[in-house]
Order: structure tokens, then C-alpha cells, then sequence
């Protein structure tokens, strides 16, 4: 039997606002990678990270597996097929994050998959559940079942590219962020470093 729900960690953009990889932004004796998948591996197993082909990545633990973009330079749709292939029939669902979110709650996953673990356990269940504020959504902070693969690749060989093409021909369950609020009241876990500004912001959280 499959264990319930996996991990899947993007890290193959091009940093481009940041200029740097930021999979290796230093964080105390961490960099981003390792402290997102040491901050997920509290919560699931396996975990996947998803790099573009040729990316050097910063030392992960032996149990993490890193496989390679399918798809080059597609954005996060793409990164998302090949979590999941990689997952295949092992769990039945994944939470899906980026590699820019350090300060990623190990409550919030766990409200998100109490979430979509309810749902399905309903008569309507769900595809994936995915946070939403107003009308902006965090694909990149949300779970997938892993069957969704088929329609994944599908959309990016129709280069339908965004991921809310995903939610709209799914059975999406659209958490409000203000109902994540009780798991992490900041909503920390959503926030990302996309720039210089961002990181040292969120340093300055962090580090005394």
C-alpha cells in the first residue's frame, strides 16, 4: 500500500529578480533547499525535488530524491509533472512548494493535507486543494493528487502553461488564506524571496 502523501520542492527557475540561485541563499548553517525539505520531511515522505537539467544543487539527505526537469524552461506546471511522475503510485497525493519559502510552517502543510484528507473523505472529495486570496492563488503551496499527472502533461503539451488552467479543469478545493490563519497566523509559508530586499527581510525575522 502507497503511503498517504509526498512531497514535491521546485527549485529550477532562473532566479532572475534575485540574481542568484536561490536554492543555495544562506540561512543560519542552512541554505533554502535544505532547510524546505528538512522543514517538509517533518510532515511527509518521500520527498521529491525538482531541478532544471544541469543545475547544481547544495547537499540534500540521502533519503531526498532529485530528478530533472522533463520539460525545459516551462515554469512550474512543468516542474509539478516531474514531482509527480517521480512520486508515481508511492502516495496518493503531494504538497508542492517552491525552494524560496523559508519560512514554510510545518503546520500549515499539515492544514492543507487535513484539508484535502476531509474533502475526499466527502462524496465530492478533490483533485487538489489550493490556497486563495481573493482571486490570487498559491499553486506552489498546495496539494496534487499524483493521477493528475496525465492531465498535467496534457496541458503542457497544449501549452496551456498556468497553473490555474490546472484548477480550472479540476475538482479544486480553494482554501481562503484567512481559514490557514489558525495553522499559521502569519502566513508565513507563504511568503517568498523573489529579491535582494525580500531576503534580507527575511533574514532579519530569523536571525538574532
Amino acid at each position: 500500500m502507497p503511503s498517504t502523501y509526498g512531497g514535491i520542492i521546485l527549485c529550477g527557475g532562473l532566479s532572475t529578480r534575485m540574481g542568484r540561485p536561490k536554492a543555495w541563499l544562506p540561512l543560519g548553517d542552512e541554505v533554502f533547499l535544505q532547510r524546505i525539505a528538512r522543514i517538509l520531511g517533518e510532515v511527509v515522505s518521500p520527498i521529491v525535488v525538482v531541478a532544471a537539467q544541469g543545475q547544481e544543487l547544495p547537499s540534500l539527505a540521502a533519503h531526498i530524491e532529485v530528478v530533472r526537469d522533463e520539460y525545459e524552461q516551462l515554469g512550474p506546471l512543468a516542474g509539478l509533472a516531474a514531482g509527480l511522475a517521480a512520486l508515481g503510485d508511492r502516495v496518493t497525493a503531494a504538497y508542492a512548494t517552491s525552494c524560496d519559502v523559508p519560512l514554510l510552517q510545518p503546520a500549515f502543510v499539515q492544514a492543507m493535507l487535513a484539508a484535502f484528507d476531509a474533502a475526499n473523505s466527502r462524496n465530492n472529495g478533490c483533485d487538489l486543494a489550493i490556497p486563495r486570496d481573493g482571486q490570487f492563488y498559491h499553486p506552489l503551496a498546495a496539494v496534487y493528487r499524483t493521477d493528475l499527472l496525465v492531465r498535467v502533461r496534457a496541458l503542457l503539451e497544449a501549452q496551456r502553461l498556468r497553473p490555474l488552467f490546472l484548477v480550472d479543469e479540476s475538482h479544486a478545493l480553494k482554501i481562503s488564506t484567512e481559514d490557514l490563519r489558525a495553522a499559521d497566523p502569519d502566513l508565513r509559508s507563504l511568503r517568498n524571496a523573489n529579491t535582494p530586499e525580500e531576503y534580507a527581510a527575511i533574514l532579519a525575522t530569523l536571525l538574532p
